[in-house]
């Protein structure tokens, strides 16, 4: 149900506008907008679908169009704002607005368990097909879908990896359901909302994979490995690795190692390639090089599971400014940067 005009957002507003307009009008309109603010004003039209009149007629009487007073009955919906966006910004650019918007809206099925702990999501998830849990963490943010699978069995884990890796849009009815029940079951006080499609494949799995623990990624992988090759190698081909610090850019490295523990980088760097090695050095100031030879002459054996996690602790780092858009990292190997 349509909320009425005094409690609709200013962005809720500007798509009911939008949505009463004739498309080449509106696209003028959305072409004054950056990317940021069209990505609200298109979840708004996609979340409204239809808008009740008298709520038009008092939105539109408030930005003063008058003109359009008779068109009352918007229609909103995914294919009302992928046809506006593409008629502003092209096809390319509408369809990155439209992911970006499909996926901030695809986890408010499941927003409940935002706060649950992974072990609660767990107990909650046992006795359900490996295909039901591949839909409920494929919903989920990757931190948190990482740690819940950290508390699956290894056979389950798997089986619920290659459910995500096959996975296809979701029916927003079938969303529903599953949320439901498990919002019920865990008596949760937070109402889902109206879902959108969410898309599985092997992105969503790495995204998941990426935030995992290394006992995790390490079991996961190994079970995939055995029960499919070709997907295991495919996601070992798309994985961020330590030795990838050698693909960015000279900035990028040194805001990595900006916040870097010299204890923790001089543990990385065991037994790491010259490459590797030398990239780092060759970023870091003279004083922080000092600090990281100290460590390093101080240093004696170390366990191989210490080693893996002070790589690991930075490759999430990495992880996290790509994320952010704060560096940018090339995956093509003649992109490799070494000497």
């Amino acid at each position: 149900m349509t909320p009425a005009t005094t409690e609709l957002t200013g962005t809720q507003k500007v798509a009911v506008v939008l949505m009463n307009m004739e498309q080449q009008q509106a696209v003028l309109v959305m072409k004054q907008f950056s990317d940021a603010e069209a990505e609200e004003i298109t979840a708004e039209i996609v979340r409204m679908k239809r808008v009740e009149s008298s709520v038009a007629e008092q939105t539109l009487a408030e930005f003063h169009e008058l003109t359009v007073l008779d068109r009352v009955n918007a229609r909103g919906g995914s294919d009302v704002a992928t046809g506006l966006l593409e008629a502003s910004f092209g096809s390319e650019r509408a369809a990155g607005v439209m992911n970006r918007v499909t996926a901030s809206m695809a986890g408010r099925s499941f927003e409940f368990l935002n706060t649950a702990e992974p072990s609660q999501i767990v107990s909650l998830l046992e006795g359900e097909l490996p295909q039901t849990i591949a839909l409920v963490l494929a919903h989920l943010s990757p931190g948190l879908a990482s740690a819940t699978m950290g508390g699956l069995s290894d056979s389950l884990r798997t089986d619920v990896a290659e459910c995500i890796a096959a996975m296809g849009p979701a029916a927003p009815e079938a969303v529903r359901i599953v949320a439901g029940a498990l919002r019920v079951r865990s008596s949760g006080v937070v109402a889902t909302r109206a879902s959108a499609d969410i898309v599985g494949g092997v992105r969503p799995l790495l995204d998941i994979i990426n935030q995992s623990d290394v006992a995790t990624e390490r079991a996961l992988l190994a079970g995939l490995e055995e029960r499919d090759p070709e997907l295991a190698e495919e996601i070992r081909a798309l994985m961020l690795t330590f030795a990838d610090i050698v693909k960015l850019e000279q900035r990028d490295v040194q805001m990595v190692l900006r916040g870097t523990d010299p204890t923790s980088l001089a543990l990385a760097m065991k037994g790491a390639p010259a490459a590797v090695i030398e990239t780092i050095r060759a970023n870091l100031s003279e004083r922080n090089r000092e600090l990281l030879d100290d460590e390093t002459a101080n240093m004696g054996p170390v366990r191989v599971s210490q080693v893996d996690e002070a790589r690991a602790d930075i490759v999430r780092a990495i992880r996290d400014m790509e994320a952010d858009g704060r560096i940018v990292l090339s995956r093509a190997d003649d992109d490799l940067y070494v000497d």
